[in-house]
C-alpha cells in the first residue's frame, strides 16, 4: 500500500500581524520547533530572527507524539496555537524553557503549567498498580501504530505483575466512549497523545513503560 502525506498548513491572513518584535526578547540561541500547519510563518520567522543575528540551533516540525531531544539544553520556540505541543515539548525537554508564539505574542510555558499533569500521571501510577484487568490500545493509522511497543509493555507487565491480565484492543478510529463497554480497570494508550488530552481514563504507554 502507498502512503501518501499531504501537508496542511495555514492560510495566513493578509491583515495578520507579523510584527516579530517581541521575539527579540528571547535568548540568543533557540530551537525552532512548528505544527505543520505553521510550517510558512516558522520559516519566515527563522530568517527574521537570523537577521537579527540568532542562532537557529534547530528547526524541526512536531506532531503529539513527536520525541524531540533538544541538545544543550536550548529554549525552544514553539510556532503554533497548540497549547499541547507545547507542554510536551516541556515535559520532554525539563532543562529547557519553552516559548509560544501564536498571533504575535509570547508566552513561556511555566513550571505550574506542568504540576497537573505530573500529579495525574502519579495517580494512574497507583491505580495501575491495583489494576487487575489491563487495557493496551493500539491505533492502526500510519505514524501511529505501535504495536512492538505495546508487546513488550505486555511482556513487562506479565513478567513483574503476573497476576494482571492485559488486552490488546486495535483499531483505526479509536472512539473514546466505546471504552464504557469493556470491563477493563485501566486504559493504556499506545497511539497519539493527543488522545490522552481527550479522557481521564487513558495513560500514556510511555509513562508505564518508564515506571517498569
Amino acid at each position: 500500500m502507498k502512503i501518501l502525506y499531504i501537508e496542511a498548513q495555514k492560510k495566513q491572513d493578509k491583515k495578520e500581524n507579523t510584527d516579530f518584535s517581541s521575539l527579540l526578547a528571547l535568548p540568543k540561541e533557540l530551537f525552532i520547533a512548528y505544527s505543520i500547519q505553521y510550517k510558512p510563518l516558522a520559516e519566515e520567522i527563522k530568517a527574521y530572527l537570523s537577521r537579527h543575528s540568532y542562532t537557529i540551533g534547530g528547526f524541526q516540525q512536531v506532531l503529539g507524539c513527536t520525541k524531540l531531544k533538544v541538545k544543550n539544553n536550548l529554549p525552544i520556540l514553539l510556532i503554533g496555537s497548540g497549547r499541547f505541543h507545547a507542554l510536551n515539548l516541556a515535559l520532554q525537554n525539563k532543562d529547557s524553557n519553552v516559548y509560544i508564539y501564536n498571533s504575535s505574542s509570547v508566552s513561556e510555558i511555566q513550571e505550574k503549567d506542568l504540576e497537573e499533569i505530573k500529579k495525574n500521571k502519579e495517580i494512574n501510577l497507583k491505580r495501575f498498580v491495583l489494576a487487575k484487568k489491563i487495557g493496551i490500545i493500539i491505533s492502526t493509522k500510519p505514524g501511529q501504530e505501535n504495536l512492538n511497543k505495546a508487546e513488550l509493555l505486555k511482556q513487562k507487565i506479565n513478567k513483574k505483575y503476573p497476576e494482571k491480565q492485559v488486552f490488546f484492543f486495535i483499531s483505526n478510529n479509536i472512539n473514546l466512549a466505546e471504552l464504557e463497554n469493556f470491563s477493563i480497570d485501566f486504559w493504556i494508550s499506545s497511539a497519539c497523545p493527543g488522545l490522552i488530552n481527550d479522557s481521564k481514563k487513558l495513560t500514556n504507554i510511555d509513562d508505564i513503560l518508564e515506571f517498569l
